[in-house]
C-alpha cells in the first residue's frame, strides 16, 4: 500500500510581489510588525524579502534586515536570511530606478497561503485557474466613494 499524500501536489497559493518606496529611507517598523502578524496568522508565507537604499547615481546597497534603522540594535532578525532567489539584481535595480536618491526600497515576494487549500480543491475538481489580477486600491476607493455618493 502506498501513501497517496506523497504524490499529491502541495497546497500552494498564488505567489505575488510588491515593491515599496521608503522616502528618505525612513523605515519605522510598523509595516514590518503587520507583516509578522500576517505570517503568524498563516495568511501569507514570505518567500523573499530584500531592502536596499538608493544612492545618488541610482546605485543601490542591500540593507541587512537585522538592523534596518542602523542604530546597532537587532530590529528584524526574524526576517534575516529570507531569500528564495526569486528577487535578483535586476529586480533590485528596477526597484531602485523607481525612487529618488536617498530613498529606500523594499521588495517582498509572498505566497497567499490562505488560498492554497482552495486552489488544490479546484485542481481535484479538474478546474483550472485561468487568470489572476489585482484591482488598484485607488480604483476600489473611487468606486466605493462613487457608490456612496449615488446612494446619498
Amino acid at each position: 500500500m502506498t501513501d497517496s499524500t506523497s504524490t499529491a501536489e502541495p497546497d500552494v497559493g498564488p505567489i505575488e510581489y510588491i515593491v515599496v518606496e521608503f522616502p528618505g529611507a525612513n523605515m519605522r517598523g510598523e509595516a514590518f510588525a503587520e507583516l509578522v502578524k500576517l505570517v503568524d496568522a498563516g495568511i501569507i508565507r514570505i518567500l523573499d524579502l530584500r531592502v536596499a537604499t538608493v544612492g545618488e547615481n541610482g546605485e543601490y546597497t542591500v540593507v541587512a534586515l537585522t538592523d534596518i534603522d542602523g542604530d546597532g540594535e537587532l530590529d528584524l532578525a526574524l526576517f534575516s536570511g529570507i531569500e528564495s532567489g526569486l528577487i535578483d539584481h535586476e529586480d533590485l535595480a528596477a526597484g531602485a530606478a523607481l525612487v529618488n536618491p536617498g530613498d529606500a526600497i523594499g521588495l517582498l515576494v509572498f505566497e497567499n497561503t490562505w488560498a492554497g487549500p482552495f486552489i488544490s480543491a479546484l485542481r481535484r475538481a479538474d478546474a483550472t485557474l485561468i487568470d489572476h489580477g489585482r484591482i488598484p486600491v485607488t480604483d476600489v476607493i473611487e468606486a466605493l466613494d462613487a457608490l456612496e455618493a449615488a446612494e446619498a
